[in-house]
C-alpha cells in the first residue's frame, strides 16, 4: 500500500447525493479492497490501481476551517468517494480533526463507513445537534464479507458499532448494499429484526452498480468458492430483475416492523 501526504485546495464539495449538501473526503484512495467498488469509475482512475494507494489530505482541517466561515452551511457527508475511517485514520486522525472544525459551527454531519473505528469519535459526534452514523454492509455473513471486503471491519464489529451509537443522540442507520445475492426472501424478517435489535433507525438499500470491470473483479474474488461465485454470477447477469422482489419484501417488512427503508438511488 503506497501512502502519500498531499495538499488540497478545497475541502467541501457540492453533493448531489440524497440528503447531503456537501461531501468531505479527507482521503483519496482506500485500503478496504472492496471488489465491487465503483469509485474508480467516478474518479476516472484505472481499476487496477484502486486499493494500492491512499493519499492523505494533510491540510484539509485547516482548509475546512476557512471554508466554514465563508460557505453556506448544510449537511456534510463524510465521505462519498472513500471511507473516512479506513485504517490510516487511526494514525493521522484527519477525519477527527475535520469533525472538530465542523462541531465548532455545529454543522449537520452524516458519516458513512464500514469501520468500527468511528466509535473512537463518539465523544465528538454525540455533541452535534444533528449527526448520523451510517454503517455500510451488504450481508450479515462475515465469511462472505472476507472475500469481497477483506480490508473492512467484520460484520460483528459493525453491528456492535451501531449498538454503541444507539445509546447516544446520534442517529444510526444502515446502508444495506450492495445486497449480496445470498440474501433470500426467507431471510428478510430476521434481517430486519437484527437491525432493530442493534438500534438502527433507518435502512437504505442498494444493488450492485456494475461499472466497467466491477463484475469481473467480484467473480475473481469469489474464485475460491465456486458455488458462491455461481450464485453471484446469476445475479450479476440479471442485476435489475434479481432485486425487484427483494426490494418489495424489504419495504413491506420494514413497514410491518415500523422501520424506515428507503432506496438509495
Amino acid at each position: 500500500m503506497k501512502i502519500t501526504e498531499i495538499s488540497c485546495k478545497t475541502a467541501l464539495s457540492p453533493s448531489k447525493l440524497p440528503g447531503l449538501d456537501y461531501s468531505l473526503n479527507p482521503y483519496r484512495g482506500c485500503s478496504h479492497h472492496c471488489a465491487y467498488c465503483y469509485v474508480p469509475h467516478v474518479l476516472r482512475l484505472p481499476r487496477k490501481t484502486w486499493g494500492s494507494f491512499v493519499e492523505a489530505k494533510k491540510n484539509i482541517p485547516t482548509v475546512l476551517a476557512r471554508e466554514l466561515t465563508k460557505k453556506k452551511h448544510g449537511v456534510v457527508g463524510l465521505s462519498t468517494v472513500t471511507d473516512p475511517y479506513q485504517p490510516l485514520e487511526k494514525k493521522l486522525r484527519l477525519t477527527r480533526y475535520c469533525l472538530e472544525q465542523l462541531l465548532r459551527h455545529d454543522v449537520p454531519v452524516s458519516v458513512q463507513t464500514k469501520s468500527s473505528l468511528v466509535q473512537r469519535d463518539i465523544d465528538i459526534l454525540s455533541r452535534f445537534t444533528k449527526a448520523e452514523v451510517m454503517i455500510s454492509m451488504g450481508t450479515l455473513h462475515d465469511e462472505e464479507r472476507q472475500l469481497l471486503e477483506p480490508g473492512a471491519s467484520s460484520i460483528k464489529s459493525r453491528l456492535e458499532t451501531l449498538r454503541c451509537f444507539s445509546d447516544t443522540t446520534v442517529k444510526t442507520s444502515v446502508f444495506f448494499g450492495p445486497i449480496y445475492p445470498t440474501l433470500t426472501p426467507h431471510d428478510i424478517p430476521s434481517l430486519v429484526d437484527t437491525f432493530l435489535e442493534y438500534g438502527v433507525q433507518e435502512i437504505m438499500i442498494d444493488r450492485f452498480h456494475l461499472k466497467p470491470g466491477v463484475a469481473a473483479d467480484i467473480l475473481a474474488a469469489l474464485e475460491p468458492t465456486p458455488p458462491l461465485k455461481a450464485r453471484f454470477q446469476t445475479t450479476l447477469q440479471n442485476n435489475q430483475s434479481s432485486y425487484s422482489r427483494l426490494y418489495d419484501l424489504l419495504h413491506a417488512t420494514g413497514k410491518q416492523k415500523d422501520l424506515t427503508i428507503v432506496d438509495a438511488f
